[in-house]
């Protein structure tokens, strides 16, 4: 089944689905990160303070502590099992695409790569290996810069490529 470059093709009522569906995804997803920026301060300090706490630092000006167990598994679980339903969503829009072959498994695939990393990361981290923050910024990096693309490339396949 050959379904490769057709988006462009698909009914008007079709299209309009998934224009609303990534932009509403994209609300959603955007929002989180701007979430990110508030609490981590989107830096590696901010991010390993708010898993790991900042109780020894006495210049502090807000008091943090350790995630528990339970508190650090349910994050973990809930964002890799969230964000792999979205990044499998938007493949399969993806995949109907005209892009290059290369990029577009490019942008399918990276997205599953960087939330394992990112969330596995914090897990990591967590348990005190800290330079994983590092990790966990530059996969988080690159799995928003994809989905940030792959959002673009589709709307622009939707709307703006010739059939």
């Amino acid at each position: 089944m050959q379904i490769h470059g057709v988006i462009h093709q698909f009914p008007k009522e079709i299209k309009h689905l998934i224009f609303v569906f990534v932009v509403t995804l994209s609300i959603g997803y955007f929002g989180g990160l701007s979430f990110v920026k508030d609490t981590a301060n989107a830096s590696s300090k901010g991010i390993q303070e708010r898993y790991l706490g900042n109780e020894d630092d006495e210049e502090a000006t807000k008091m943090m502590f350790k995630k528990s167990s339970g508190e650090i598994k349910t994050l973990v679980h809930n964002h890799i099992l969230s964000l792999s339903v979205i990044f499998f969503l938007l493949a399969i829009i993806l995949s109907t695409t005209s892009i290059s072959m290369k990029l577009k498994l490019f942008l399918m695939i990276e997205p599953f790569i960087s939330v394992v990393c990112t969330f596995g990361g914090i897990y990591v981290m967590w348990t005190g290996i800290t330079w994983m923050k590092y990790v966990i910024m530059a996969s988080g990096f690159l799995m928003t810069a994809v989905y940030a693309t792959s959002i673009i490339v589709i709307i622009q396949q939707l709307y703006f490529k010739k059939q």
